[in-house]
């Protein structure tokens, strides 16, 4: 199953023009004004992974799969949104659908394209948005606690437990902190997953800057513009660098960033990030008739990385033949690694680490 990135900002901020060059496609309709999107546009974007290709390099299989990370072009809120402003109750319920939150906000300036608020200021811009996000868990844990008073105060020890993660939680919002801001016990976490709040999500920020700034602009300038904490995941894109990238051969792509003295695409960069803000890593499953790459929470066991293939996988499961990357292609091939005594027989107990190759024994 693919992870789910909303991409969510202001009217005109980008995140159409944004999607359609991540996606590579011109499904989402950009135009100069608000509310163009209506319905959440879906896309499902391939990971880069060049240690996918080196793999397949040495196996030849007959088809190459790589991760997926899906986006989802979330139509622009407006000040309001948590109260129904710019139809933002449907919005938002698109939010809470997604894996992770992909905050773009507007920095370049000039230009011909409307600023909602009539002029372009970032930390303004994105606190809008999390305001808006903040309110809208406000209301829903408020209801929540009002439905609890009763029940907290009698026996039930899983009602109170609920009711004391929410009254935390409702102090937080109360001061303006995200949901994920709130300092939970281990079991409390468990319970706070059970309320889908829109700021419980992992945040990652595209900061849409002009062509000329992709190089100028770090990324400790973009956070004191953003107002962010050093601990953020920021990435710098031209929304519109991005839309032109799609048109070029993968040579041509490469001189073009190289002119304009970045290294790597923003997709690249923002599926980084995105990997990073989630906790995910990818492990592969390699045969002549398939190279696959798989995503998986960092800190996964072997089972539950067979899960991902087939719930069959996992609860049947007996053992994993496991060979690190490193060593499948200092030795390459599966049969060499073998012989080198570099592929290990892994249990249940075991962490699945990044690059991992797997084959997984199991029994139903």
């Amino acid at each position: 199953m693919a992870l789910k990135i909303g991409i969510v900002g202001l009217p005109n901020v980008g995140k159409s023009t944004l999607f359609n060059a991540l996606t590579r496609t011109k499904g989402a309709q950009a135009a100069n004004y608000p509310f163009c999107t209506i319905e959440p546009n879906i896309g499902i974007v391939e990971v880069p992974d060049e240690r996918l290709r080196k793999l397949a390099d040495l196996i030849h299989p007959e088809k190459i799969v790589p991760a997926a990370i899906e986006f989802v072009d979330i139509a622009g809120l407006v000040k309001g949104a948590s109260k129904g402003e710019g139809l933002g109750n449907a919005f938002l319920s698109h939010i809470r659908e997604v894996d992770a939150i992909c905050h773009v906000v507007r920095v370049f300036t000039g230009g011909d394209i409307i600023h909602v608020e009539g002029n372009v200021d970032p930390k303004r811009d994105r606190e809008i948005i999390e305001t808006e996000l903040i309110l809208a868990d406000l209301q829903s844990i408020l209801k929540r606690l009002d439905k609890l008073k009763g029940a907290a105060s009698t026996s039930d020890k899983e009602k109170k437990l609920e009711f004391e993660v929410a009254s935390k939680i409702e102090k937080s919002l109360q001061s303006g902190l995200f949901a994920n801001a709130t300092e939970l016990l281990p079991e409390e976490s468990i319970v706070a997953k059970n309320f889908q709040l829109l700021t419980a999500k992992p945040v990652l920020y595209a900061a849409n800057v002009a062509e000329d700034e992709l190089h100028t602009l770090s990324s400790h300038a973009l956070k004191e513009q953003l107002g962010l904490s050093d601990t953020s995941e920021i990435v710098a894109i031209s929304a519109k660098i991005e839309e032109d990238l799609q048109d070029l051969s993968e040579e041509d792509a490469k001189e073009f960033l190289t002119s304009l003295g970045v290294t790597s695409s923003g997709l690249d960069r923002l599926i980084a990030a995105a990997y990073s803000a989630l906790g995910y890593i990818s492990y592969f499953t390699a045969g002549v008739q398939e190279v696959r790459a798989w995503n998986i929470p960092k800190g996964s066991t072997a089972p539950q990385a067979a899960g991902v293939i087939h719930t069959d996988f996992e609860k049947g499961f007996i053992r994993a033949e496991t060979i690190a990357y490193a060593d499948f292609i200092a030795m390459g091939s599966e049969v060499k690694a073998k012989e080198a005594g570099k592929m290990r027989a892994e249990g249940k107990e075991y962490i699945v680490k990044d690059g991992d190759i797997m084959h997984f024994r199991f029994n139903v």
